[in-house]
């Protein structure tokens, strides 16, 4: 049997998230170790190799704020494709040395308490035991793909692959005819891609995508050379806003200015691109239905514009909204609409003509059949708990967190969870995850748990526990904050609702990043407020 690897702080993912953690638990005399079931660095950008895959927040937001790094680092496009960000993830790791403390090639299967020892036990696919006293989860809110059940699946003679477990071989679309089921990011992307040389794509739509203007662009050394001037202040406003990037929140209704400054106001976010249109407008657009309902009808507007064809324009952005504006995470697209301009590009409207099963030559629908070379499955993922619940996670009592969290995610602060001890979470349920930006949370809430830990380790806490009152407090006033949004109307992976049988409810904290930070810093002002704290080692050890 192998010899147990004992640690200070297990980190698993090479996200992000878990790479700051590293380099910083490093820098303060921790030992940790990174797990990583990937066999390089980037997370999800290790991952992303569909056609098409690109980040959908703007350069430099999307990449750390340590001048170490990004002094030397240029992109070539304000939206990096995956190649930029596996090139950037190797830069990261040229600046801050990481791989010598990371396993690749190594998934965590399962973890147990030890409350003799107050240590987790921790078993991965390599077989090596490890054991520490903090396990902190990085493993971001999109690690657990979803394949629809499909009739007939395993039948297709073709090739089927979901986006998220693209070959990394890759595969040449040219000349193929291509069937693509979904139409969020990923969907949207290789979309844009197939049409430019498949013999034809097919798109499977079940519910419009309301997809906003990447305004891509090319960027120069020398642009990026003068804007670095102005990094460090951008990198400091970004954690000072609500979505985590550095637009200027407008605030203000909607309502309460004129036709003329509304449009003004939105054919300026429209141009500036990105997010801006959704994260840096009026404040109540996703609050007030009237309000919203303005940002619907211009985005429709913009995109019926694009369409050639009335009918078609119909369906893919209707006059009535299937749910408002901005409670579904929007994509963002460069020529999605006008591909269906194309003679190659045909859209097949789900909800009219749902698909009955897959055959081996393709898609059958209630209309028709669809012949197929590639089918593409772009169903998203089992988002924000689906990671962690996938490791079999066992706590004080024996029971595992998928079964703690089996009516539903309970979480204090979005951190941790009651009957399981020294046990963190970054970027999960409960905190801003899916509202905010990746690289700031990792940096803003990666900081506040690295505080926590420095604290433990400085006043003698060998255990800590979040309380099953805070949690459950913690839940309710998740959930009473999107109720007071439009966010529950629609049938969101925010929700869980893209899930058969997953329980519905807010799965991210929808109060803003700001709120967020400040409850957890009056917590911790406040002795680490709903959690138990224990000092010293346990008389059994």
């Amino acid at each position: 049997m192998n010899e147990t690897s004992d640690f200070d702080v297990v980190v698993v993912g090479a996200g992000f998230a878990g790479l700051y953690q590293l380099h910083r638990l490093r820098d303060l005399g921790f030992s940790v170790v990174l797990l990583e079931a990937g066999s390089s660095l980037g997370g999800i950008w290790h991952w992303n190799c569909y056609p098409g895959a690109r980040v959908d927040t703007h350069v430099p937001m999307y990449e750390y704020s340590d001048e170490k790094v990004w002094r030397d680092w240029y992109w070539d496009e304000r939206f990096p494709d995956r190649h930029a960000l596996r090139r950037y993830f190797e830069h990261v790791d040229a600046v801050w040395d990481l791989r010598p403390d990371i396993r690749f090639d190594t998934r965590v299967h399962g973890a147990r308490w030890d409350e003799d020892t107050r240590h987790w036990h921790i078993d991965t696919s390599t077989g090596d035991p490890l054991r520490a006293r903090f396990f902190v989860l990085c493993t971001g809110f999109a690690a657990k793909a979803y394949i629809p059940d499909l009739p007939g699946l395993d039948e297709f003679e073709g090739a089927w692959h979901h986006t998220a477990h693209w070959p990394h071989d890759d595969i040449d679309l040219t000349g193929l005819r291509v069937g693509v089921v979904g139409t969020g990011a990923s969907g949207v992307q290789v979309v844009q891609e197939a049409a430019k040389v498949a013999a034809h794509v097919t798109v499977f739509q079940r519910t419009p995508i309301l997809a906003l203007a990447m305004q891509q662009r090319r960027l120069t050394r020398e642009e990026q050379d003068a804007d670095k001037a102005l990094y460090p202040d951008r990198f400091r406003r970004r954690g000072e806003t609500n979505s985590g990037f550095d637009y200027l929140e407008g605030g203000g209704s909607a309502l309460a200015v004129s036709d003329q400054e509304r449009r003004a106001t939105f054919e300026r976010l429209w141009a500036e691109g990105g997010f801006a249109f959704w994260a840096g407008g009026y404040s109540d657009i996703l609050i007030n239905e009237a309000s919203n309902r303005t940002a619907y009808d211009f985005w429709r507007e913009k995109v019926r514009a694009r369409i050639d064809d009335p009918a078609l324009a119909e369906v893919l952005a209707p006059t009535e909204p299937l749910h408002p504006f901005g409670v579904k995470r929007p994509s963002l697209e460069q020529t999605y609409y006008d591909v269906f301009n194309q003679d190659n590009v045909d859209l097949v409207d789900l909800r009219a003509t749902p698909i009955e099963r897959i055959t081996p030559a393709g898609v059958r629908t209630a209309a028709q059949d669809h012949e197929l070379d590639l089918l593409v499955l772009a169903t998203g993922f089992d988002a924000v708990t689906g990671g962690l619940t996938s490791i079999d996670i066992r706590g004080t009592a024996g029971g595992s967190l998928a079964e703690h969290w089996k009516h539903g995610a309970r979480t204090h602060l979005g951190l941790a969870s009651a009957g399981f001890p020294n046990l963190l979470y970054l970027y999960g349920p409960q905190s801003p995850s899916g509202f905010c930006n990746g690289p700031t949370c990792a940096e803003v809430q990666g900081d506040l748990v690295l505080d926590l830990l420095v604290r433990l380790r400085d006043e003698g806490v060998s255990r800590i526990e979040a309380t099953a009152d805070a949690e459950e407090a913690w839940n309710e006033q998740v959930q009473g904050i999107a109720s007071m949004t439009l966010f529950p109307r629609a049938d969101s992976w925010y929700m869980g609702a893209n899930i058969p049988g997953k329980p519905r409810q807010m799965l991210n904290w929808p109060g803003g990043l700001q709120l967020y930070l400040q409850a957890c810093r009056a917590a911790a002002d406040d002795g680490y407020a709903g959690f138990t704290l224990e000092v010293g080692e346990p008389a059994t050890r």
